[in-house]
């Protein structure tokens, strides 16, 4: 199924916690939590299939003596899966049939929050899985809405914020006739709106920005019957980004927001009332944060993103 890991320092840290006195459970743990931290922040790709080969030493400790610890390690190995960049259907299938054998156990013996956090990830790689046509959108919904039912936004709200992201993101992939698309854009921008409710500037600035920024792109670009309307308030919900986002803390993000909201002022008229004028100072607006956006993405090597807002200010000034 996976292939076999050679990394030297991985298989030493498996030497080492065999032979330790510890008890087998602490080992089991040990080796768990050594995975975990190749999983959170990942140099290379060698990094996940590391974290993978730890979990299933883990998962092999386990036997039928610790299921909640197999189906703790079950789930590493899913989730170090889907996250391997470039990952195949393949590699996501197996990472599915992981989750859907673990969920059940961790229903019966784990917190809530683990479950929750579980049908989380279950969700993302449904969702990975629908390009393919291997997983219904639907479902990635449904696993999402489970555990918004632990996630909830007063004890939460990082991952309340997350998860009615991903939902949204969920409904904006959805494709059907116009009646249709208008409906799946209704519900990705209510989405949006009902954790922008609870999610506020003060107290959770980084999750509101991204929750911003993401009902700009959801106005802007999706297909609609009052599109200058949209655009209006896609570049409101910009501006409230832009309150949180700046080129000094988080230049990326900022950088990406900016360039949504130049896209958006590129297609809208100065001014309403007076289609005549066209939109000579929005363009102007627009060619700044274009240019300005190029510069960030240049920096910090985002060479993709940087070529497509260069293409698009070479039309601007051509």
């Amino acid at each position: 199924m996976i292939p076999t890991i050679t990394d030297a320092a991985v298989k030493a840290a498996i030497a080492a916690i065999a032979s330790e006195s510890a008890s087998t459970k602490d080992k089991i743990e040990m080796l768990i939590e050594m995975a975990h931290g190749f999983v959170k922040k990942p140099k290379t790709t060698q990094d996940l299939w590391n974290a993978i080969a730890l979990y299933e030493q883990a998962e092999e400790l386990s036997g039928e003596d610790y299921p909640l610890l197999k189906a703790r390690a079950k789930v590493g190995i899913g989730g170090a899966l889907r996250a391997i960049p470039d990952g195949t259907e393949e590699l996501l299938l197996q990472a599915k049939a992981i989750y859907t054998e673990a969920l059940p156990i961790l229903q019966k013996l784990a917190s809530p929050e683990e479950v929750a956090e579980a049908q989380m990830n279950y969700g993302l790689i449904l969702q990975s899985l629908v390009p393919f046509n291997l997983a219904k959108v639907a479902d990635s919904i449904q696993a999402y809405q489970e555990a918004l039912r632990v996630f909830t936004w007063d004890k939460y709200p990082q991952e309340y914020a997350i998860l009615h992201n991903n939902i949204a993101i969920a409904y904006l992939s959805m494709s059907g006739g116009s009646q249709q698309q208008y409906l799946f854009e209704g519900l990705a921008v209510q989405s949006f709106e009902v954790a922008l409710k609870r999610i506020n500037l003060i107290e959770h600035p980084r999750e509101y920005a991204m929750l911003q920024n993401n009902l700009g792109n959801a106005l802007q670009y999706l297909p609609s019957a009052h599109p200058v309307d949209n655009l209006v308030r896609a570049i409101a919900a910009y501006n409230e980004a832009l309150k949180v986002r700046n080129s000094r803390d988080t230049p990326l993000e900022y950088a990406n927001t900016i360039s949504n909201k130049a896209n958006a002022l590129f297609n809208l008229l100065d001014d309403l009332e007076k289609p005549e004028i066209g939109n000579p100072q929005n363009l102007l607006q627009a060619r700044g944060y274009f240019q300005e956006a190029w510069e960030i993405f240049t920096q910090y090597g985002q060479i993709e993103q940087a070529e497509v807002v260069a293409q698009t200010l070479q039309e601007l000034n051509g």
